[in-house]
């Protein structure tokens, strides 16, 4: 397994990292004791650096990692959650509301502090929260020890464009932004090298678009873009490979991102995706891919307030 440095925080991140979201059942019924060697596997794998969320199958995926966390080593692993969203339409980034947060996730994850927090898609609530109410809360946090770093996430670009410059957090989380089908990310990688920020990458599959299986039925990408990433994964079947393999190859292999986040609670397939990192990549199967994908590339859509769903450059 790669490791690379997580932007100013120093710490040392696994190039293909641990979603936990799959843990709270989100987008299958899954079997506690399957998870649990889940992330037994993950961290047997080499990855070190695992996430997640109270909102993540509503306090579920916290719940199950914390049982697996308690028989692992502290030192094996690096660890972040989130704080303010906690349903589909709730949100809550108060000051105070932050703190509870916070001490509510330690308890369910069996840990005394977290790496990281970040605050859970702030896209969806005017700035001024975040800037005064949920920033001085991360600050509060991290000089009482319960965290080491603070961060934000999203999924529109402009958010962070925008929102940067503002505020002082050590690292970021974007998904579906640098993926086979959308590269977008590579336009915010400048703010971030300026400000030496950390960057975590998700969802290098694209919440389920570059799959055989079709898309399901909440996903709000538009039928075009559906079509295009449904025929480029046919098109890796039917020469008899697996586009995830190629989509989690191509998303881990740049060194200016230093970690992407996959999840799932099937020990097989975190040891696949781990195995994936260290093979080289088919080069000719990828321009294939991609010439599949020109026409949607870097297609996206909105999520959120209106300010900040503008191209990045523009917000």
């Amino acid at each position: 397994m790669k490791y690379r440095k997580l932007g100013k925080t120093g710490l040392e991140v696994s190039a293909l990292s641990f979603g936990a979201s799959s843990l709270g059942s989100v987008f299958r019924d899954t079997d506690e004791q399957e998870s649990l060697r889940t992330v037994y596997e993950a961290i047997d794998s080499g990855i070190n650096y695992i996430d997640v969320s109270p909102y993540y199958g509503l306090t579920k995926a916290e719940t199950v990692l914390g049982k697996a966390l308690k028989d692992i080593p502290r030192d094996r692993y690096l660890l972040s959650t989130k704080a303010g969203r906690y349903g589909e339409h709730e949100f809550d980034f108060s000051h105070n509301r932050i703190l509870t947060s916070l001490d509510e996730s330690l308890k369910r994850l069996n840990v005394d502090e977290v790496d990281i927090l970040f605050l859970h898609d702030i896209e969806f609530v005017p700035a001024q929260m975040i800037l005064e109410e949920a920033i001085p809360a991360l600050e509060k946090l991290k000089q009482s020890g319960k965290i080491r770093f603070a961060g934000i996430c999203g999924l529109p670009l402009s958010l962070f464009e925008t929102l940067l410059p503002q505020i002082d957090v050590d690292a970021i989380i974007s998904y579906c932004h640098y993926s086979l089908n959308d590269t977008s990310l590579l336009d915010l990688l400048p703010l971030l090298e300026e400000r030496n920020t950390g960057l975590v990458n998700a969802s290098p599959i694209s919440m389920g678009l570059l799959s055989t299986r079709g898309t399901p039925a909440w996903h709000p990408a538009d039928p075009e873009i559906k079509e295009a990433c449904l025929k480029a994964a046919q098109f890796c079947a039917d020469q008899g490979e697996d586009i995830a393999k190629l989509a989690v190859q191509f998303s881990t292999s740049n060194e200016r991102i230093p970690t992407t986040l996959v999840s799932t609670a099937n020990p097989e397939n975190i040891r696949r995706n781990a195995s994936w990192v260290e093979e080289p990549v088919d080069e000719r199967l990828l321009s294939e891919v991609l010439a599949i994908l020109e026409p949607v590339h870097n297609r996206t859509w909105t999520s959120g307030r209106p300010e900040y769903n503008t191209k990045i450059g523009e917000a």
